[in-house]
């Protein structure tokens, strides 16, 4: 349990330095040409950045707080109406 919640704090972390310093990752890794096209005109790789940060954040807060499990087996149930899971 410990172990969860200091990779989900890691996880937050990395996602909000990725979110506050997209424009230097943009600088160094350059564009991404399927967000360009996708999600603006110059500025959809700053976008996907910034995105990708918010995402691992997200991620990582439901990873510290025990909300990840109960969504994916949530999503799973979702598309496998008869699915049980094991218990632990």
């Amino acid at each position: 349990m410990l172990f969860r919640i200091i990779l989900g704090i890691i996880m937050v972390v990395v996602g909000a330095a990725i979110t506050i310093y997209g424009n230097k990752i943009y600088n160094a890794l350059g564009p991404i040409n399927w967000a360009e096209q996708h999600l603006g005109t110059e500025g959809g790789s700053r976008l996907m950045y910034k995105l990708i940060g918010i995402g691992i954040s997200v991620f990582g807060f439901m990873l510290a707080t025990g909300l990840l499990i109960p969504l994916v087996i949530g999503l799973i149930r979702l598309l496998f109406p008869g699915f049980v899971p094991a218990s632990t």
